[in-house]
């Protein structure tokens, strides 16, 4: 799935529009349901692409939200996505990739940010994460639940990590929502695109961040 534009941006906003994605980064997620307010930010006007060849999850749970931002000519917007969240994770072979469209002549009209991150066989050099949500619009992988529960009340979770608190206290989160559990989570050939991600502790061993014009160096 292509990475959503809204219309075009100025070169001297490129590295506004980059930089926050830097953090943005990582991993998985499938469902939608409740009304939440799933970011304690708002988020960009752009969606970015996530690939990896393993992302080994403990403690995981997903619960429906929708995502306050804006669009990339500064217009509000809401986004639906699915909330995964997990206490920790692995990740081996993470790709990130961001496209900006400028509105310059070729060659210089469309850049790609590219990071990856973890490609290593060893668990201890591989990309890992505590406390991670990930705010995804589409998603595709092979997947294994270990102890899985479906339909589980979003305010109700116990297997994951849960709602976050200020969401059900401001009212962005239905506790009574529907939401889904697992004690550990596998899943391999992973390809999504996301529009926010945090995380308690994110680290990204080996990381590498390239700029080029043009869109071939996306992810996938």
């Amino acid at each position: 799935m292509e990475s959503q534009v809204r219309g075009g941006t100025r070169w001297k906003r490129f590295a506004v529009v980059m930089v926050p994605s830097v953090a943005a980064t990582a991993c998985i997620g499938v469902a939608l349901a409740q009304g939440a307010l799933a970011a304690s930010f708002s988020v960009s006007g752009q969606s970015f692409k996530v690939s990896a060849q393993s992302l080994n999850g403990q403690h995981f749970s997903q619960y429906g939200a929708i995502d306050s931002g804006y669009t990339i000519t500064g217009e509000k917007t809401l986004h639906p996505v699915a909330v995964s969240a997990f206490e920790t994770a692995t990740i081996q072979k993470m790709c990130q990739s961001v496209v900006t469209h400028t509105g310059l002549p070729a060659p210089f009209d469309a850049v790609t940010l590219r990071l990856e991150a973890g490609d290593s066989d060893k668990k201890a050099e591989q990309v890992s994460a505590e406390k991670l949500y990930i705010d995804v619009e589409d998603l595709g992988a092979n997947a294994v639940f270990h102890g899985i529960d479906i339909g589980v009340a979003a305010g109700s979770i116990t297997k994951g990590p849960a709602v976050k608190g200020d969401e059900i206290k401001q009212k962005q989160a239905n506790p009574y929502g529907f939401a889904q559990q697992a004690d550990s989570a596998e899943l391999t050939d992973v390809k999504q695109t996301a529009w926010a991600t945090t995380a308690g502790t994110f680290t990204l061993p080996g990381l590498h961040m390239a700029l080029s014009t043009g869109t071939k160096a996306e992810c996938y």
